[in-house]
């Protein structure tokens, strides 16, 4: 028996034991780490450390992990690239390539000054300083994911300075060669970037113009298997052609990325395309990992600790006059330096490219890679802890600001502050509220601003108006304007993690107020309302709702169901199920669809006539009645926060659901739960119903 067991475990191909090694390793020591509170790909790195060649030896064909890994950065990419859109990049564009470029600029400036002081050759100082610049947008954007601050004033400043040193990764990779003296002159550094930067125009073009019709029509096919083979080409594809022209792979990876971001099935590409890429960027960073020497490390310690608290410092420093110079306050700065303290997975691939031609971290060959390694293995397990330590400091900066705001200004207030009872509390003195307090005063209601701009508050003072000059994050402030003596409480102008924190205390302090808070993007609502706002009001919602109604009211709908539609919008919105602007109601009387958005979502800014399939032979047309759809996409997906390929409407009760070709296939699962037996296609340019009963298509 043990004889026909060897015989078989010698007929498995060489690498399937190493690899399910490095699989089942990275799993049991991941799920380890994550009990301990630290992300997974702490465990992934340590995985790599205990596995490797240079701990327990139980890997050690590093060359098939090396190639896996490629596979894994080509795939992260990829998907950056996907989630990367162009209108994104648009609104905090100020934030990427102003304080990202001087983030990037000012680490790499120091670093080759600092070496220079040591006699080491400058264009060693700038690839070194290429390594230290960049963070881990893996590790903070999952930190940020996970407590909730990617919206917050320190989550955008982290954000925008990520993807800044995402991009800069390919003008780095670009310069290595050059750095190592084997990549001609200046000229030709400067052509390769022109060349990179034609390639990315053609890219940007295809994206917008031939990308999202030719996935239109591979997703017509309703094959889960072609979608995803394309998909794929489409990545591995863009990046061979890439690197043809001399360009690296991980480049074109990214630009793959974009292409798909631009068709409306980028959600859907994107969650066919995760489990590829969990798979072998985990194994890329279990490489990471194997690269680590423990004997090195224990051996120098004091030279991987300087390494690390140079790093630290330069990071710290460097980001910290970045966001500074953006005009952010102090407790921004220090909570956005510490989170991006450490360096990210990218200088792992920038130091792989170097070290494959010479070039070594501060110019000390394998004692250089290695300390640079050390180091930023430490600093990445160190993030969570850093990340916190930058909020616990922020929040300390900002109570000693109020609290010695409010001692300088109480004893001149405490006699201005009327005692009002039945009034309204507005918060924030900007555009919006500017408009709203004449009004209100106008029509003799009593009110209190309170606002910490000086210049705010004396306006309001010239209007006649009670101003508190304070923090309305603050209990004490809103106390002295009386919240618990309130009637209602209007955050204007405030961003949405700020009309947060203001909702969550006024609503402490009485909890019968009314709270009306004014934001942007329906994105917001949701999130607001958990703070404890009874009405949350976006520009851009409500602005579509008003064009909706006008054109629901010129076809003759009447006023009672555009009410309707229009709570039930406001409703979807408030549940966080609302993408964007869509009708939402169950309501008859409309004969109607909405078109799907370039998202995939319905966009009712498209209004269109919904056409009732003819008879055939199908016995179940009394059926069919006037539907609205009951949600932006697939109801049950949008709840699950899943993805769908095509959506269809129940023409009995207005459901929409996903098609077969989905995964969950909510469509025929309505049908079965509901009995109702006809739908018909929410596609653009498909003008077909079908009957489950008698399978037939109308």
């Amino acid at each position: 028996m043990l004889d026909q067991l060897l015989l078989v475990a010698a007929a498995a191909p060489h690498f399937l034991a190493e690899a399910t090694i490095c699989i089942l390793a990275g799993a049991a020591i991941a799920y380890l780490c994550s009990r301990l509170g630290l992300v997974p790909i702490v465990g992934f790195l340590a995985t790599g450390v205990v596995i490797g060649p240079n701990a327990l030896g139980l890997v050690t064909n590093q060359e098939m992990i090396n190639e896996a890994a490629e596979l894994g950065v080509i795939l992260l990419l990829y998907t950056i690239g996907i989630e990367f859109s162009l209108d994104k990049l648009g609104k905090i564009k100020k934030l990427i390539f102003g304080g990202g470029g001087l983030q990037v600029g000012l680490v790499t400036l120091m670093t080759t000054l600092l070496l220079s002081a040591f006699g080491i050759d400058w264009k060693v100082g700038v690839f070194t300083g290429f390594l230290v610049a960049l963070s881990s947008t893996a590790i903070v954007l999952k930190l940020l994911g996970d407590r909730g601050e990617t919206g917050a004033p320190h989550g955008q400043v982290g954000l925008g300075l990520l993807i800044f040193q995402d991009l800069a990764i390919i003008a780095m990779v670009l310069l290595v060669p050059a750095l190592a003296g084997q990549g001609g002159s200046m000229f030709d550094v400067g052509w390769a970037l022109a060349q990179a930067g034609l390639i990315i125009a053609v890219v940007l073009m295809v994206a917008r113009r031939l990308m999202p019709p030719v996935l239109e029509k591979v997703a017509l096919t309703c094959s889960p298997e072609i979608f995803l083979l394309t998909v794929v080409a489409i990545c591995f594809g863009t990046a061979y052609l890439t690197s043809l022209a001399g360009i690296s792979v991980s480049l074109g990876a990214f630009l793959a990325g974009l292409v798909v971001s631009e068709s409306r099935f980028s959600h859907h590409a994107f969650a066919e395309i995760m489990p590829l890429q969990i798979l072998f960027s985990a194994i890329f960073f279990v490489s990471v990992g194997m690269l680590l020497d423990i004997s090195f490390f224990f051996q120098n310690l004091p030279l991987v600790l300087a390494a690390l608290a140079a790093v630290l410092v330069l990071k710290i420093l460097t980001t910290g006059v970045a966001v500074l110079v953006l005009g952010y306050r102090w407790p921004v700065v220090i909570s956005s330096a510490l989170m991006l303290g450490q360096v990210g997975e990218f200088s792992f691939v920038l130091e792989r490219a170097g070290r494959e031609l010479g070039l070594y971290p501060a110019g000390m060959a394998e004692v250089g890679s290695q300390t640079f390694i050390a180091a930023t293995v430490v600093l990445m397990v160190l993030t969570p802890a850093m990340t916190r330590l930058g909020a616990k400091l922020s929040d300390r900066m900002t109570a000693r600001a109020n609290a010695a705001e409010a001692a300088a200004v109480v004893p001149d207030e405490e006699h201005n502050v009327p005692e009002l009872d039945g009034h309204i509390v507005i918060s924030g003195y900007a555009q919006g509220a500017r408009r709203m307090v004449p009004v209100f005063a106008e029509r003799g209601i009593p009110l209190i601003v309170t606002t910490l701009s000086p210049t705010g508050a004396n306006e309001v003072e010239a209007l006649g108006m009670p101003a508190l000059r304070g923090d309305s994050t603050k209990a004490e402030t809103l106390r002295r304007a009386g919240i618990e003596r309130a009637r209602a409480l209007v955050i204007a102008d405030d961003e949405p993690a700020m009309a947060h924190r203001i909702a969550s205390v006024a609503r402490s302090l009485n909890p019968d107020l009314r709270i009306t808070i004014r934001t942007r993007s329906p994105a917001d609502i949701a999130g607001l309302a958990h703070a404890g706002a009874d009405e949350v009001v976006t520009e851009e919602l409500e602005s579509t709702l008003q064009v909706c109604a006008d054109v629901l009211a010129l076809y003759g709908t009447g006023s009672d169901e555009i009410a309707a539609h229009s709570a039930a919008v406001r409703e979807l919105a408030r549940r966080g199920e609302l993408d964007g602007p869509a009708p939402a109601a169950n309501s008859e009387g409309v004969a109607g669809v909405p078109r799907l958005s370039r998202s995939g979502r319905i966009d009712t800014e498209s209004y269109v006539e919904l056409a009732i399939p003819a008879a055939g032979a199908c016995a179940h047309v009394d059926q069919i009645r006037k539907v609205l759809p009951s949600a932006t996409g697939c109801e049950e997906c949008l709840r699950a926060g899943e993805s769908w390929v095509h959506l269809r409407i129940c023409m009995t009760c207005g459901h929409v659901g996903c098609c077969d070709t989905s995964n969950n296939k909510h469509a025929t699962a309505h049908h079965h739960a509901s009995g109702h037996p006809i739908v018909r296609s929410l596609e653009p340019g498909e003008e077909w119903g079908w009957c489950y009963v008698d399978e037939v298509m109308m």
